[in-house]
């Protein structure tokens, strides 16, 4: 991927790794715009020069409002990254986590699949393109005080593999983005191994321009989650990372 002439639109960009991805791709000589809910993030925004969309990925007109906005500004547009998630605790032993899990859903992968669905059409006319979905380690290692956390960026790793397929000729490319613990959005003050957002950044953005560009890119902090089960550490490494459920009320990790 050239990053120096990509018309960039990264979506749940107004903090955190879609915020730090959205500068990088600027600084690399791409033009850049941001959509997201917080009209504060994105009034900060555009004082930096991003164009900014308001869009709610759980609300299909939402997205309909920003993808029309977004293509009349930027007509050129070739790259979609969907960055837009929540991460939730939920204990399976309390009916209330429903709640939790549904806004989950329709967040991660249903938001995913909703910002895909209106883009579609526009990159498949333009014969090039490329979506770059966001899932996690946790979909490939589960962290089992986020079920439906784990359970939505698994659906997305395997919605993507599908999208891929089937754009297959169209010249529009699927790239997965599977992040490890990164050290933003207050994952840091819980996970003293959090990645610096700068280090994930700077080989986010050199993977994506290698020839060709990976399917998945996977920073090297990712691994041992991406790979546990071709490795025989899924297990233990399941088990290790159950002890973390002491953080639920009442439970005894």
């Amino acid at each position: 991927m050239d990053l120096s002439n990509r018309t960039v639109l990264v979506v749940g960009g107004t903090s955190g790794i879609g915020r730090e991805l959205a500068r990088r791709f600027a600084a690399a000589g791409s033009t850049v715009a941001v959509g997201g809910r917080s009209q504060e993030a994105l009034s900060e925004l555009a004082e930096e020069g991003f164009g900014t969309f308001g869009i709610d990925v759980t609300d299909s007109s939402s997205i309909t409002s920003a993808r029309d906005a977004a293509l009349d500004r930027y007509p050129e547009l070739d790259t979609v990254v969907i960055m837009s998630g929540v991460m939730l605790l939920e204990d399976l032993r309390d009916p209330a986590h429903f709640e939790a899990a549904q806004r989950t859903i329709d967040t991660n992968l249903m938001g995913t699949i909703r910002v895909i669905d209106a883009f579609t059409p526009h990159l498949v006319r333009r014969g090039a393109g490329t979506f770059v979905t966001v899932t996690s380690g946790i979909a490939f290692l589960p962290f089992p005080p986020m079920p439906s956390y784990a359970a939505s960026k698994a659906a997305v790793h395997a919605y993507s593999e599908a999208l891929r397929a089937q754009l297959d000729g169209t010249g529009v490319g699927v790239v997965e983005l599977v992040p490890p613990a990164v050290a933003t959005a207050g994952q840091e003050k819980v996970n003293p191994h959090a990645l610096p957002l700068d280090d994930f950044a700077t080989e986010v953005m050199r993977l994506l321009s290698q020839e060709p560009t990976p399917r998945e890119i996977l920073v090297k902090g990712v691994l041992m989650h991406r790979w546990a089960e071709r490795d025989g550490t899924y297990d233990g490494l399941v088990a290790q990372r159950s002890q973390a459920l002491a953080v639920l009320r009442g439970h005894r990790g």
